[in-house]
């Protein structure tokens, strides 16, 4: 068996621009969509940053209104080219391992305002254990995580109907208990109250007691 500590793992976070960023969300949050999207990501990156077998964030995004802040938590940023998530995440892969050659490198989605550094370390112990596996989203059709270990191909298939395509490219999908919090993303008002329900990251809790006040 591997020790998952030998080798800590670069983290890729693709950040969309924000004026398209949780356009599902535009009707419940109004003038707070751009500052709720740039709280969930904070909160992504800083529970990953502070998960003990993450040595680093990559943020991957085109907009400076994220950069920024991201940048301020501790995140290397790289600039999207702007050719699709995968290309963005192959992007920030491709950056992580001139940094870091013998790290395995993954992809985590930067909508989890719920994440627990805890929680993303059991799901990384799993994922060590395989050239490549992914996490499956809480409704079982998409993806949250997918990593592989250090010097293997990073293929990533996000967007849509991920989970097939990842069980498809051959990634082990990953059934472990207690990762609530990484399968978690929000796309949706329901995904949001989902996520408020594991508890919510600091950033994302103040735009929301400014959305609904009597909580």
């Amino acid at each position: 068996m591997l020790n998952p500590m030998s080798n800590r793992w670069s983290l890729v976070i693709p950040v969309k621009t924000l004026v398209a960023a949780k356009t599902r969300l535009a009707a419940a949050t109004g003038p707070h969509r751009t500052r709720l999207a740039v709280a969930v990501a904070c909160d992504t990156v800083s529970a990953a940053l502070a998960c003990p077998l993450v040595a680093r964030v990559i943020v991957v995004t085109a907009d400076p209104a994220a950069a920024g802040p991201l940048s301020v938590l501790g995140a290397d940023v790289v600039p999207d080219p702007d050719q699709g998530l995968n290309t963005a995440l192959r992007t920030g892969a491709a950056h992580a391992v001139r940094v870091a050659p013998g790290d395995p490198v993954g992809a985590l989605q930067a909508d989890l305002p719920a994440l627990r550094p805890a929680e993303l370390a059991t799901a990384l112990t799993a994922a060590a254990e395989f050239d490549q596996a992914f996490v499956p989203d809480a409704l079982d059709v998409g993806t949250t995580f997918y990593g592989v270990r250090a010097g293997l191909p990073f293929t990533p298939r996000f967007g849509g109907e991920s989970r097939s395509r990842h069980l498809a490219g051959g990634a082990k999908e990953l059934c472990v208990e207690g990762i609530e919090s990484v399968r978690r993303d929000v796309d949706t008002p329901d995904d949001l109250r989902a996520a408020m329900a594991l508890g919510l990251g600091g950033h994302t809790a103040a735009v929301v007691a400014d959305l609904w006040p009597s909580g």
